[in-house]
């Protein structure tokens, strides 16, 4: 990835991650009864764990139609937005601070000659 791609990925997280955010927030409150935290958090670790079953079947050669996981894909994306909103997280936040991290150290390797 280019410094250029990576402007535009952190441009594209700074636009958009807060607004989807907000909207699962408004969702979740409207439709579905207030979760403590604790519960979001074992959502999502349950939601994981049923995405990592599938490829489990699948690293042991075993049928698993990618719309499955997909699906379980998409629980884990709408159980981690959950989970932060409940715990009053800002992902965009966090994320940008933690690709910083990244990519700090993705570059101190690099100059080093040696991979991420």
């Amino acid at each position: 990835m280019t410094s250029k791609e990576f402007s535009q990925l952190i441009e594209n997280i700074s636009s958009k991650i807060s607004k989807i955010q907000q909207n699962f927030d408004d969702y979740q409150k409207e439709f579905f009864p207030e979760r403590s935290p604790q519960f979001f958090c074992l959502e999502l670790n349950g939601e994981a764990g049923e995405l990592a079953n599938l490829e489990k079947k699948k690293w042991k050669g075993r049928e698993v139609s990618d719309d499955k996981i997909a699906d379980e894909a998409a629980d884990v994306f709408i159980a981690i937005m959950n989970y932060a909103n409940s715990r009053g997280i800002n992902l965009e936040r966090a994320i940008l601070n933690k690709l910083k991290i990244i990519e700090t150290i993705r570059q101190e390797r690099a100059d080093q000659g040696l991979k991420y």
